[in-house]
């Protein structure tokens, strides 16, 4: 019999005008750490301890966003620190990779529950990075 993943609950933040907006100077693991906090509301049978991983995509895992994301935002939400966390770099798409790397995961029985999603802050990290360095040889040749 094929394991089926499901969602249980959704979550979001507002959405601001870059560097313009209310949240411009909000920090992006602040805004996840929030999301998560108000998931594990909405899913009150869920126990922190279930949670298996806690999965974020994030196109530019630098500065404010960097040194592993995922778990900074799984242990700012209040999760217990046995509780692992990943970030995923798949640029326009990392958040939507992270679900679909979750869902795998679940039917493959390598998890019960994971916490997916992506973070991102334009305002804050801006969209090249802070010191953009591509290999020559790809620049050059691709």
């Amino acid at each position: 019999m094929t394991r089926e993943a499901v969602i249980v609950a959704i979550s979001r933040t507002a959405v601001g005008k870059s560097k313009k907006g209310t949240t411009r100077n909000w920090r992006s693991d602040e805004m996840a750490a929030a999301v998560i906090k108000d998931l594990m509301k909405k899913a009150e049978a869920l126990n922190p301890t279930d949670i298996d991983d806690v999965i974020i995509g994030c196109a530019m895992p630098e500065g404010a966003q960097g040194l592993n994301f995922g778990r900074s935002i799984a242990l700012r939400a209040g999760l217990p620190v046995e509780t692992p966390g990943m970030t995923v770099n798949r640029f326009c798409s990392s958040g939507l990779q992270t679900i679909a790397m979750a869902a795998e995961r679940i039917i493959a029985n390598g998890a019960d529950v994971i916490i997916a999603g992506g973070a991102e802050t334009m305002s804050l990290v801006p969209m090249t990075g802070f010191r953009i360095n591509p290999n020559p040889y790809l620049v050059e040749n691709l």
